[in-house]
Formats: C-alpha cells, structure tokens, sequence
C-alpha cells in the first residue's frame, strides 16, 4: 500500500505540472462532444434536493446525451442499443448506499447479492462467481480484473451524490471498448468539479449498513479550475447463513479521492482525478484485505466543428489477500490452509479521433494501449505460474456512421486487440438505425465479441502436496493452449415515445456462443483423473427479450416498470467432456420482473418503493449435480423529507418481506440477505 501511495503521488505531480504548464490543456466529462458547442445542462448539481433531473420531462429524459453506444454524445432515444440509464436522482431515490445496489436498477442486468460483500452481476446470462462476460467503467478507466476476467464488486465504490450517471449497455461492445464487452458494457460517470461546488455532508446508519459517513467539498484554483475532493467510509454487518445463524461475514470500507476540471478554453478541457481506498472483510475463513488507488488524466480538444480528438493516460494498483482454507477431494487430496495474495498494476494510455468525412460519414477511430503487472503470493491450495507476470494488451478501432436514405443509418467498424495469450483478436460489428418519426425509432445489430484468457484460465495451479509422491502435482491447472471464448450476437429492438406521458424500449437478442470454458480430466494421469485443466469444450445458445416502460401518472408521479425473459442453452461439443456438465459457467433467472415509483407528497415529502420478482435459477452444486435457488420476490421502500432546501433526512427499507432471502448460490456456505432498514442525513451548504 506505501508503494501505491508514492506512485500516485508521483503520477499526480506529472499531470499537475503538465495542466498548468503554459502549453497545458484543459479536459471535459468523460467524452469528447462533438462540437465546440457548449455541454448541455449537468445531469444534477449540488444546489438542493430538488436536482435538475427530477424536473425534466419523459422527453427531456429521451433527448438526454449518452456515450455508451457509440464513443460520441447522442441522444438517450436515438442509440441503437439496448441501453438503460441510471441517473443521479434516480440513485438518490432508491435510497441505494452502493455502486451495486444502484446497478439494481438496470433492467437489463442480472444483480444478486451474495454475502455481506459479495455481489454477482452480469447482463444477459453467465451470472457465475467467475462471471467474465461484463466490461465495468468507471469515468473511462476498467474495472476489470485479468486475473479472472472478473470485477470485484467489494471494491467498487464513490460517493453516490458525486456520480453523474450509469449507462448499462446490454449486448456486446466489443467494436469500440474490446476486451470483456461480450455481453454488456456498464460506463459509471462522476460529475464535473464544476457542479460540485459547496460542502456536502451525509451521515446515518441501520441494520445494514450499520453505520456510514461522507463529505465532500468543491472549489475554485483559479477563475475557471474547479476542485473537489471527497471522502467516505461504511460498516457493512452480517449477513445470515440458510438456517439464520450469523454469517460471520463484517465488512467495512474507507475512500478518499479528488477531480480537477479546467473549463477556461472552449476548445480544451483537462481533467485530472483520482482515488485511494481500504477495504476489510471478514469470513469464516479468517479476515482479508482489499486496498488500491489510481489516478488519471485526460485531455479533449475540439479542432474544428467537425472534428475533436481525446487523450487519456491512467494508472491503477490493485491490492487483496484473502484466507483460502484447507481444501479437500476426498480422503487423500488435501492443501492446507493459508493466505492469497494479489498485487496488480495498471498503466494505460487511450487515444481517439472523431471527425466528419467528406460531409457524409461520421467516422470515428483510436488506439489503445494497456501494460499490466501482476504478482501474486501462493497459499498452500492456490497458485499462478508464473507468479508475476507482465502483459500487454495493444488495439485499434475504428467505426463510421452513415445514411443510407430515408432516416437510415448504418453504423460499421471492427476492433482488433492484440493479447499475450491468443494473439490478434477481431471484434467487427454493423447497426442499423430507422427513425419511424421523429420520437420512434427501430434498430437491428450484428456483433461479434470475445472473451479474451485470464490468468485462471492459463496459469491456474491449485496443488495437491500430499500426492506429490504418487507423481499428482496439481489438483486443477489453467489451459495452456486455452483460446479466447467467443460470442455472435444478432438484436432487434424498438425505443419510442409514443405520448408525452408514456415511452417504451423493447430489445430482443440471440447469441451463439463458442469455445466457453470447460473442467477435463487427464485420462492419462497417475489415477486416470487428474489433474483437471481448463479447455474450451463447451458452446452455447442464448436469446431473450428486455422491455421497459415509463408513464407519467401526474406532474409529481411516476411510474417504471420492466422484464427480462432470458432463455439459455449450454452443451458440451461432440466428442468433449466437462467434469461439472455444462452447469459451472450460468446461474442466471429465467424472468425478472421490476415495478418502481417516484412520488412527490404534500409537505416535502418523497416516496419511492421499489418492487421485484426474480425467478430461480439453477447452479452447480456440486461437479455436475444441479441445485436450485428458490424465486423471490421484495420490496425496498424510501420516505424522505427536506425541512428546508438543503436537507434531507430519509429513512429506506430494504428487502423488506422476508427476514432474509437466497438471491445466489456457489460454492459454500450459502448466506442469505437479511431485511435491513437504515436513516440518513444529508445536508449541503
């Protein structure tokens, strides 16, 4: 953690020098706009409860610019996408205290808490403990892991007032973000430090979190630098095991972090922003350890009305440990217990280009370049060979947008990303966008996407000392020949509003998946089993309908609704076999069904339930035996009221009709989520 700190104190002198250096340029939001025309109106600014969002019109809400899609700002109603949005105010509203709660209110998502900590998230299927399917954003920097392709949610945090809003794509993405936009990608935005302005100051507690804090304060460098810089922590309490006993499981987190917005040229806009957080978890296994920093710089510049180009470099540290206990395979297949360990380091450097080609095509293209360092520290059960490792991971993408005639466009690119593992991968994709009218438009696309080797896949070793002397070294290795997975995915969808107080999106999808990872035996072993290896021997169907809807039932009154029927088949090739029969890579509901309102009351007064069914689903439970996860259904509940303009006190329930609930299951012991009821103050100044 010490070496963390001086490198990110040491990146940060680099790029303060380099923001006020006479030739140094100024940065904007996350993304480019198109234009030097000025950005639109904040999502939400710090002056009150009552934010900008919560007064904008279901059309206001269609036109509102997303970057998600396409690299460039569009409107909400205009991407040819299954895309939802989360914004400011919502998060506010559902009384959520985490990214991933917040994320609950995707429709398009799969979100299942598992423990105190844990959390398992997806789009679109795959949802398992490894799932590797999700490309997660946060302002531009990854938050995946290439040690299991993965993203560890544990450590996911910012201060909610502070996040702009949450694009959630479902579908791939891998044409403009590349690797792990297989079947989503979620972009996670923070406010510019200019609509951060003034102090401000939450505190509160409950059941679960017990008890949580943050403030956080904006300012001026200079007449158009803005600041801000902020600090939070939580105590997350036990969950509960299936029979109700405590779980054992505490969490707690501290972060801290800072952005820095130059607004003074309307050509350049420099940003500089970084984070540092602690994390703590406790399990019966014993207690581990999460901590990290990054910090990131990033500059746009408009060349002309026409043309604009965006420069980003950030660097990322990574730290865990966690207690793995002694594991058994019967009576003689046996590691002792003790501690893993990971320390990754992350550079990147991404640059893009937009510009307007003779007139016609809207042509967009970049390069991508991200060195990783990665060293882990064995426990007696777990290891990687090699223990570190450097990779690099090199790409470029380019994508034009085009009209055909009549209001129809099409949009075509490819990425390639070179990879250590696998070499050069290609990642092309076409859409198809027709505007029916001027508020409803039909989309159809064709994408190709992979998943990329992680470590696990390749460089796995789970040790077995107690049969090295019958000649068994290992009890399960990585693939050395693993190939990257793949995805062929074909939409159709509808977004439209169909009246002033009414707006729906339908998007149906089928993939056809190749090469997923699989568990086989080495016949030719010493007892004709083992070890176990990774391979790709397992091929896949999916398809599904995602629908949303939202109605206006009075000025202070809304209505959204949505679902989700997801239907999966996964095989294993002619000829192949798989130890956990094809169960091991999905635990995904079939149907999901979402109810949620936001009213406003006499008095000051917000009320904002929030209901969901979530059909079971079927997991591993043991090499190939299936288990099942029962359905559930709940309700989450917030009543808040501002006294004055600039406080907040609410109260939210949470899970509200059951004393505690299976949402996920995998490996053991199972923990159930309890109903938990928490207050809050919030106050700005």
């Amino acid at each position: 953690m010490r070496g963390c700190k001086k490198n990110l104190a040491f990146l940060s002198l680099i790029f303060c020098s380099f923001c006020f250096s006479p030739a140094g340029a100024q940065v904007p939001n996350p993304f480019p706009t198109p234009s030097p025309t000025p950005s639109p109106t904040p999502l939400a600014t710090s002056n009150g409860p009552m934010s900008s969002l919560k007064k904008m019109s279901l059309e206001e809400l269609m036109n509102l610019d997303v970057t998600s899609v396409s690299k460039q700002p569009e409107p909400f109603g205009q991407a040819p996408a299954a895309i939802n949005v989360i914004t400011n105010d919502a998060i506010r509203r559902s009384g959520a205290s985490s990214i991933p709660e917040a994320l609950r209110l995707a429709d398009n998502l799969e979100v299942a808490k598992a423990s105190s900590s844990g959390w398992d998230i997806t789009a679109r299927g795959f949802n398992t403990g490894l799932a590797n399917k999700l490309l997660v954003l946060m302002d531009g920097r990854t938050l995946y892991s290439p040690l299991d392709s993965g993203v560890f949610w544990n450590v996911q945090d910012y201060l909610l007032e502070d996040i702009d809003r949450i694009e959630v794509v479902s579908g791939p993405g891998g044409t403009l973000w590349g690797a792990n936009a297989v079947n989503g990608v979620i972009n996670i935005t923070s406010k510019d430090a200019k609509d951060t302005q003034g102090a401000y100051v939450e505190g509160g507690g409950g059941t679960q979190p017990q008890d949580f804090g943050g403030i956080r304060y904006g300012g001026k460098l200079d007449a158009d630098v803005y600041y801000r810089f902020y600090g939070k922590y939580f105590d997350g309490a036990n969950e509960v095991l299936v029979d109700g006993s405590n779980a054992g499981d505490p969490w707690r987190m501290g972060q801290g972090g800072f952005r820095i917005d130059d607004e003074g040229d309307s050509q350049n806009h420099f940003t500089l922003q970084g984070d540092i957080y602690d994390s703590a978890v406790s399990s019966t296994a014993g207690d581990g350890e999460s901590a990290g920093g990054n910090v990131l710089g990033r500059w746009s510049h408009n060349i002309s009305a026409d043309s604009d180009l965006s420069l980003q470099l950030y660097y990322d540290h990574t730290y865990f440990n966690a207690p793995k206990t002694q594991a058994h395979l019967g009576p003689f297949v046996s590691a002792p217990a003790g501690v893993f360990a990971d320390s990754l380091e992350t550079y990147d450097l991404d640059f893009q280009h937009h510009f307007h080609w003779d007139g016609a095509n809207n042509f967009i293209w970049g390069l991508g370049c991200r060195i990783t360092h990665d060293l882990v520290t064995p426990a007696p059960s777990l290891t990687f060979q090699p223990t570190l490792l450097d990779q690099g991971l090199f790409s470029f993408f380019a994508q034009d947008e085009f009209e055909l005639g009549n209001d129809l466009f099409l949009t075509a690119g490819s990425k390639v990303e070179h990879n250590d593992y696998t070499g050069y991968e290609f990642e092309p994709s076409g859409r198809l966008k027709w505007n029916l009218a001027e508020a409803q438009m039909v989309w159809a696309a064709v994408s190709r996407a992979v998943r990329m080797p992680s470590r696990i896949d390749h460089d796995l070793e789970e040790p077995t000392p107690n049969l090295v002397p019958f000649g068994i070294k290992e009890l399960l290795i990585g693939g050395s020949d693993f190939e990257s997975e793949t995805v062929v995915t074909y939409e159709l969808g509808y977004r439209a509003q169909l009246a002033k107080e009414f707006s729906t999106s339908i998007s149906t999808f089928f993939n056809n998946y190749s090469d997923i990872r699989s568990t086989s035996s080495t016949p030719s072993g010493p007892l004709g089993l083992l070890p176990l290896y990774f391979q790709n021997n397992l091929e896949a169907q999916t398809g599904g309908v995602e629908w949303t809807v939202d109605y206006q039932v009075l000025e202070g009154w809304r209505m959204h609704a949505g679902y989700d029927l997801l239907q999966e088949n996964v095989w294993v090739k002619p000829g192949q076999t798989d130890l956990n029969n094809a169960l091991n890579e999905t635990a995904d509901p079939k149907n999901q069904v979402f109810v949620r309102s936001s009213m406003d009351l006499p008095g000051d007064l917000e009320l904002d339930p929030a209901f969901r069914w979530v059909d079971s689903l079927t997991y591993n439970y043991n090499a190939g035996v299936p288990g099942v996860v029962p359905s559930y259904a709940e309700l989450d509940l917030r009543l808040a009221w501002h006294p004055i303009k600039d406080i907040e006190i609410s109260v939210t329930g949470q899970n509200l009709l059951h004393d505690y609930h299976l949402e996920y299951a995998a490996g053991g012991p199972f923990e159930e989520i309890q109903r938990s009821v928490y207050g809050k103050l919030a106050c700005r100044f």
